[in-house]
């Protein structure tokens, strides 16, 4: 019998359901009876935060998702995924709440800065090289937000309407690439709904895709008070966070059991896959909770000043392309009467752009 197994036919109902809430806002609940030991995560993506936010020691400042998918370069974005799992070893965690694979369909949303493309095949190969950088250092990533998160507006309560095809190919996508390239130990549900049903309980996407047809082995964490009524126990949702529970209460969870729409046998795959991630970070052997500290390493800094100029550097060869056909095609289309100016004043850049490149 699996440690976890063993673990599992010892744990008491009370037990089990204590761990699908958070115990704070960035912890999960212990189980001391067990000696089962509790994870932390922390927040990304373009660094990890630390459980103090802005009085937290200091973080490295990685590019955001939007420069990672302008660079084309998974080398980069791994490597920059090494760096992260430094960060989170500096700051105590084991769970980066990145990557961001939203995609790109409005200029106005208000978090495209950290999401990587418009493109899913694009999003889900950054995502993929982001998540490997993690988790070949023994801890963990969280892809988020799953799923048809792409606007801000009402992102509480709005509901994506989304044909089968359209869900597929466009915004489920980059989720399955990553999971299927780099298996990242933890996806968030979004905080919409999802042709009128909230994410953190869309069976279709959570039990039928992502647990059924994709064989996730994870867990699927809620957003930060993503959850909304008592419908949540019953679904794909594993953790909800931050704790104290809400929806996942003992009286909620004890309810759907005896109502039938929670089964023993899916209450204990959501504890499974809660143990699993403690078993993925070394927690059993290794169970005391770090200290925050802040770390600036030249090798740190490298990385990240190629990251930066790789995005840059991409951006202005783009630019020069779009130019050159430009003037390859001047004599074959109507020609934009600002189309000279349009031209120069693509090549010209700031003095600190020069520095980046360097």
């Amino acid at each position: 019998m699996s440690r976890i197994d063993d673990l599992l036919s010892q744990m008491t109902l009370d037990e089990k359901i204590s761990m699908l809430a958070g115990a704070d806002l960035w912890h999960s609940v212990p189980v001391p009876r067990l000696g089962i030991p509790q994870f932390k995560t922390t927040d990304g993506p373009n660094g990890a935060r630390g459980a103090w936010g802005s009085m937290a020691s200091p973080s490295v400042a990685t590019p955001v998702g939007i420069a990672l998918g302008a660079t084309w370069n998974p080398e980069i974005v791994e490597k920059v995924g090494n760096v992260l799992a430094d960060e989170l070893k500096a700051k105590g965690a084991h769970i980066l709440l990145a990557p961001t694979v939203n995609i790109h369909r409005t200029p106005i949303a208000g978090r495209n800065f950290e999401c990587y493309s418009e493109d899913p095949f694009l999003s889900g190969m950054m995502a993929s090289a982001y998540i490997k950088g993690i988790q070949d250092k023994g801890l963990g990533a969280c892809i988020k937000h799953f799923i048809a998160n792409d606007q801000e507006y009402e992102r509480f309560s709005i509901s994506s309407e989304v044909d089968e095809r359209t869900l597929r190919e466009i915004y489920l996508e980059p989720f399955r690439i990553a999971i299927r390239n780099s298996n990242p130990w933890a996806v968030m549900s979004s905080y919409n709904r999802v042709n009128g049903v909230y994410a953190c309980e869309y069976d279709h996407s959570l039990l039928e895709i992502l647990k059924g047809e994709w064989n996730y082995d994870g867990i699927v964490m809620s957003d930060w008070f993503g959850t909304y009524d008592e419908g949540v126990p019953s679904g794909g949702l594993d953790l909800e966070m931050p704790g104290p529970a809400r929806w996942m209460a003992a009286e909620v969870v004890k309810k759907a059991l005896e109502s039938g729409t929670l089964t023993e046998e899916r209450l204990n795959d959501k504890v499974r896959r809660l143990l699993g991630v403690l078993e993925k970070a070394g927690l059993f052997e290794n169970p005391i909770l770090q200290p925050e500290k802040g770390e600036d390493k030249p090798e740190h800094r490298a990385i990240i000043r190629a990251g930066r100029a790789g995005s840059n550097c991409a951006a202005q060869e783009r630019r020069h392309s779009a130019a050159r056909q430009c003037e390859d095609h001047r004599h074959d289309r109507p020609v934009c009467p600002h189309r000279a100016n349009f031209g120069r004043r693509q090549f010209q850049r700031h003095p600190a752009l020069h520095r980046l490149a360097v």
